[in-house]
């Protein structure tokens, strides 16, 4: 069995119980107790802490800024390059087949091993621990998460046209459906001028309005060259 020091000084965090950390090490395949409750647990756990800080962090961005943002750090192929970066996968314990497969290089496995390592040390020593560690693990990648996404699309798109002394974007609700607890908006953008039209459909009219600037956006800036 390898020493786990390595991991808890990259982790910064030693454990109480050293079962816990085992436990969130083991994927299912190897059989008898494994990490997807910890899993489970640390996905809440992690997504709590990346919102916490970055509310303090940017406090004048929207609900959908900050959303956007907090999807772009715990998206499964971010979780698994930070895995990599301390050498997670050195560590795991995975069953025969999924060893041959490269399961221990995989970004799933190392991302959900990752969650589990969070849900571990929230599990071993709580929410003081978590944020301690959230935060000696992505104190870079928070610091340079990419300004443009608190902006929403609707603002990257008006400020796209203001560049360019062109007019502002009109946006037209086309259709309504669906009952009053699970609406369906369509609507549409329009850039006079440029010649643009582009749809998009939410659950509410402000995110249906976001899907067709963002449809928009992509087409000018794909035409723009990015």
């Amino acid at each position: 069995m390898d020493s786990l020091d390595a991991l808890e000084r990259k982790l910064g965090y030693r454990f109480t119980d050293q079962a816990l950390l085992i436990r969130a090490l083991t994927h299912r395949s190897a059989g008898g107790a494994n990490n997807e409750r910890l899993e489970f647990l640390g996905d809440a756990g992690l997504g709590c802490a990346i919102a916490l800080w970055l509310t303090r962090r940017f406090p004048e961005a929207t609900e959908h800024a900050l959303t956007l943002m907090r999807a772009s750090l715990v998206k499964k192929s971010s979780l698994a390059q930070l895995a990599r970066e301390i050498e997670l996968g050195e560590h795991l314990r995975i069953g025969v087949s999924e060893q041959r497969s490269g399961g221990h290089h995989r970004d799933s496995i190392l991302a959900d091993a990752f969650e589990a390592i969070v849900g571990a040390v929230l599990e071993d020593g709580g929410h003081a621990a978590l944020e301690a560690v959230v935060r000696r693990l992505f104190a870079t990648r928070i610091e340079t998460v990419d300004p443009t996404l608190a902006r929403d699309n609707k603002t990257r798109l008006q400020e796209w046209v203001q560049a360019r002394r062109l007019a502002l974007p009109v946006y037209r609700v086309t259709a309504r459906s669906g009952d009053e607890h699970a609406p369906a908006f369509d609507v549409e953008c329009r850039i006079d001028g440029l010649g643009v039209v582009t749809q998009g459909r939410g659950g509410s009219r402000r995110d249906a309005e976001q899907a067709a600037a963002r449809a928009a956006l992509e087409r000018l800036e794909s035409s723009d060259g990015g």
